[in-house]
């Protein structure tokens, strides 16, 4: 079962273009690198830099130190009904926390094929129109105040 903690890892390069990935279990919708904690005592910023491994192949070991920062958010939101089975019995909400990771320039991206179907790079303001979560959405329209 899944734990409702998770982490939110927004991928953007120097010239605001942000990868998105299409889920696998539904088609058509979009969003940034996401996944809960394996273990209640897993850090967050560990459990961001696996996910974005696991989801990208990014691997942070290989970046300039300080590459994945939190961006010191986080958001309470209701687990849509489809995936709440993920979840222990009567847990209907998620705490989520956010994180970035900004790029010098496009890298390359081996998607988790269990995951994800496709990825794309987008201009911050098309990536957030298509991300299909509202939380989603608003952690890439932060990156146009930084």
């Amino acid at each position: 079962m899944k734990i409702p903690i998770s982490v939110l890892v927004v991928i953007y390069t120097a010239k605001n273009e942000v990868l998105l990935l299409e889920r696998a279990d539904h088609p058509g919708y979009w969003q940034s690198v996401t996944g809960s904690l394996d273990s209640l005592d897993e850090p967050l910023i560990e459990a961001a830099a696996r996910e974005l491994f696991e989801e990208t192949g990014i691997d942070i070991k290989a970046l300039p130190s300080h590459a994945l920062s939190p961006m010191n958010h986080s958001v309470l939101y209701e687990i849509y009904p489809e995936w709440r089975h993920r979840y222990p019995p009567g847990v209907t909400h998620n705490t989520e926390h956010w994180f970035q990771i900004c790029l010098n320039d496009r890298v390359p991206v081996q998607i988790s094929p269990r995951e994800h179907l496709s990825y794309r790079w987008e201009t911050i303001e098309l990536a957030a129109d298509l991300c299909f979560s509202p939380s989603n959405q608003e952690a890439i329209q932060r990156l146009n105040s930084l």
